[in-house]
């Protein structure tokens, strides 16, 4: 059974956490280029196979004693408040294009782009976090892809316009307060648990 309330915590905590991420700028810089469509297509498959393996790492850690498990993903998401806060601004001048437009191509540079730029990614550890600390693998799995795939989606289709009208640095300080009030209340009930 999938809650409802996880998978809106989920979505809200990686939505905001992948947005000044350096893969939405490269879903915009895809976008411009190529059909949206296909490059869509090659981000999606790929953050479905990356929170396929967050969570199944995650799961793995709610084996573990309760007080643990909350002390393990209190400590690695005040971490990642820390790694948002001090986060520099990135380019993606280096993007590849494909030769031509054909969907393997493209789809195939998205996936492949998203795959290596993505892997043991801040989000990705933070999915895994959040299917240890609230051992819902499938709720959990739901908010992180659905959130992937909407920041993607946002980045391929509308990017230019959400970052003239949100600055980057606001929504990056969001995520980190978020983060931070998750790491303070794992390590909180770790400690009274």
């Amino acid at each position: 059974m999938i809650s409802l309330t996880v998978t809106a915590l989920v979505f809200g905590v990686v939505f905001l956490a992948e947005l000044p991420d350096k893969t939405a700028l490269a879903g915009l810089v895809l976008g411009t280029r190529y059909r949206a469509s296909y490059v869509f297509a090659g981000v999606a498959a790929a953050f479905a196979l990356h929170v396929t393996l967050a969570v199944a790492a995650g799961s793995v850690l709610t084996l573990l004693p309760q007080q643990i498990v909350h002390a393990l993903t209190g400590v690695l998401f005040l971490g990642g408040a820390a790694v948002l806060l001090m986060k520099k601004d990135e380019d993606d001048d280096g993007i590849r294009k494909p030769e031509n437009q054909s969907f393997w191509k493209v789809s195939g540079a998205g996936f492949m782009l998203i795959l290596v730029a993505e892997f043991g990614d801040l989000t990705q550890i933070m999915t895994a976090n959040l299917a240890a600390r609230y051992d819902d693998p499938l709720s959990v799995g739901l908010g992180a892809v659905l959130a992937l795939w909407s920041v993607a989606g946002l980045g391929i289709v509308g990017g230019k316009a959400l970052m003239k009208r949100v600055p980057l640095k606001l929504i990056t300080q969001i995520a980190a307060v978020l983060m931070l009030a998750l790491g303070v209340w794992s390590l909180w009930e770790a400690v009274t648990g």
